[in-house]
């Protein structure tokens, strides 16, 4: 499975959707499914990802988005979806 779970925390400002999805699609990482929420100040993405032709390994990936959520203020997490598959399967 090359689908991976990206989620984004920070506080809310402009930007933040096109700096991470412009960064997905400069990997060539396509976004599938996306959800987006503010809670008071706070930003939330959700989405799921395919990596199919992304030629970055997970680990680079994860570690890239990782520093740019740090250049612009935000929290960027990478999972395998696989992780949330096995968990609701205990």
């Amino acid at each position: 499975n090359n689908r991976v779970v990206v989620t984004v925390v920070g506080k809310d400002k402009k930007g933040i959707i096109a700096t991470v999805s412009s960064a997905l699609a400069e990997r060539q990482a396509n976004i599938l499914d996306i959800s987006q929420t503010i809670l008071q100040e706070f930003f939330t993405i959700i989405m799921i990802v395919d990596l199919t032709d992304c030629p970055l390994d997970f680990v680079t990936l994860r570690d890239e988005l990782g520093q740019i959520g740090q250049t612009i203020g935000v929290v960027i997490s990478c999972q395998h979806e696989d992780i949330f598959q096995f968990m609701h399967r205990i």
